[in-house]
Order: structure tokens, then C-alpha cells, then sequence
């Protein structure tokens, strides 16, 4: 289980992020988001450079392999501060390296804005372990994984959405942040995330692939 070092971190999170909302209703908010998608969906059309994410993230940006994230629905800002890292050589993705180069930042806003203003992909659908899900809610609770990824974990400004991501990518990553984070990769992630184990992770990543 967590140790206090990390209770300590979540605690440190959970308190700056307490204040910065205080007074604002969580129904406000989540209704306000849900309008302002809405809105930004009926007007974004999709850039150029996006047929060239698509290849790899799927169409309109819900991916269709399992260790490849889908963009879909994800926060504008959280995709653009990673395509900023990307593009400045600050984040490695091997598989990235170099399809930034050059891509001024107007681009990749535009990127960011058309995907964030896509539909969310569709939670697994692969038939549930029931245990596994039920253990990785309880820890996603403890843990206080809604404090930051809101309580649907559908994810705000430069906080992704966890909510119906493929499961693999999601335990993939959650174990790189808590092992080896590197450059351009959030380290109160890595803090929240250390002393969970192997198998908690996968519960986690059980829990969140099938959260709508």
C-alpha cells in the first residue's frame, strides 16, 4: 500500500486543488464542461496534420491498439502542453521522434482543440473481472485519483482523462511514472503513484478502461 510520503504528496495535491475550486459547485462544473464540449464540437473541423495522429491513434482520435492512448475527449490543454514536449525533444516517444519538428504552435492547438472536442472512446468492452474492478475503485478512492482527474476521471486543464482509455496503455504508463518517470513526465504522478504495487496497478487500470 501507499506509504506516508505519498499519503503526504496526495494530501499536499488535494488540498491546493481543494482551494482553487472552493465555492464552485461540482454539478456547475461538469455541466459548464459538457456545454462548452458541445459547443467547441459543433465548430472544430479536423486539421490537415491530424490524418497523420489518426494513423496511429485511430480515427478521430479513439485508438484501436491497446498500448497506443486514443486523444479523444481529452483535455485541450493537457494535449497541448504534450505536443509542446513532444515537439521540443522534452517527452520521448520513440515512435513520435521527429512528426513534430518544425510544427509551429498554432498547429498544434488547432490538433489539441479538434481532439479534445471529439467523442470520448467507448469504455472496454471486454467482460469484466469483478473483483479486480471493484478492488481498483476502492484504491482509485483511497488514492484520491478524483482530487485531480475529477470524480468521473474524465480529466481537466493539463490532467488527462483515465476514464474508458485502453487498459494496457493506462498500466503501462501508470508503472513508468512510478519506476522510472524521465524527462517531461509529471512528477506528482510519480509521488501519488509510488508504494502501489504490480497488482494494484493493473486494478487501477482494470477500474478506469471500464469507467465511462
Amino acid at each position: 500500500m501507499p506509504s506516508k510520503s505519498a499519503a503526504g504528496a496526495r494530501a499536499l495535491v488535494t488540498a491546493s486543488l481543494v482551494l482553487s475550486t472552493a465555492g464552485v459547485p461540482w454539478p456547475v462544473m461538469a455541466q459548464a464542461a459538457v456545454q462548452g464540449r458541445a459547443l467547441a464540437n459543433a465548430n472544430v473541423k479536423a486539421p490537415d496534420r491530424a490524418a497523420l495522429c489518426m494513423a496511429c491513434h485511430g480515427p478521430q482520435g479513439v485508438s484501436q491498439v491497446p498500448e497506443i492512448p486514443s486523444l479523444a475527449a481529452q483535455p485541450k490543454t493537457y494535449l497541448e502542453n504534450k505536443l509542446v514536449l513532444i515537439r521540443e525533444g522534452l517527452r520521448e516517444i520513440p515512435a513520435m521522434k521527429g512528426t513534430l519538428d518544425g510544427v509551429p504552435d498554432t498547429e498544434l492547438t488547432a490538433l489539441a482543440q479538434y481532439f479534445s472536442a471529439q467523442v470520448a472512446p467507448p469504455v472496454a468492452t471486454t467482460k469484466p473481472d469483478t473483483q479486480s474492478f471493484q478492488r481498483g475503485q476502492a484504491l482509485a478512492k483511497s488514492a484520491l485519483c478524483g482530487t485531480c482527474h475529477l470524480p468521473d476521471h474524465r480529466g481537466r486543464d493539463q490532467v488527462p482523462r483515465l476514464a474508458s482509455q485502453h487498459e494496457t496503455y493506462l498500466h503501462n504508463v501508470m508503472k513508468a511514472y512510478r519506476d522510472n518517470p524521465g524527462p517531461g513526465r509529471d512528477t506528482v504522478m510519480a509521488a501519488a503513484l509510488y508504494g502501489i504495487n504490480d497488482a494494484q496497478l493493473k486494478d487501477l487500470a482494470h477500474f478506469f478502461a471500464r469507467s465511462p
